[in-house]
């Protein structure tokens, strides 16, 4: 796991689980050298940023895909160029104004 500045956490979550679930996340934990909490939420959010990545994926038959390339090696209109450069602006949902 990464080292980051420490902040303070402003919510609880809270989970049962079985005892050697536990043991489990404590033994890896212990082996990157956070504690459960640091590892549990570490491990958390990196799953959220995956699922929430994965929503990009794109499924296209042959002759769809080949239309949709065509598209992407085209030059960009006013509007996609603009529509670029919001989306370049703005932030990934996991990223807050303290984290810039």
């Amino acid at each position: 796991m990464t080292a980051r500045p420490r902040q303070s956490a402003e919510v609880n979550i809270h989970l049962r689980a079985r005892a050697r679930d536990k043991k489990l996340i404590d033994q890896a934990a212990e082996l990157v050298g956070s504690n459960r909490s640091q590892f549990m939420m570490a491990s958390a959010l990196k799953e959220a940023k995956n699922i929430l990545l994965d929503q990009s994926t794109l499924y296209a038959d042959a002759k769809t895909f080949k239309k949709i390339m065509d598209w992407m090696d085209a030059e960009a209109t006013q509007d996609e160029a603009a529509g670029m450069k919001r989306i370049l602006q703005s932030k990934a949902p996991w990223q807050s104004d303290t984290n810039s």
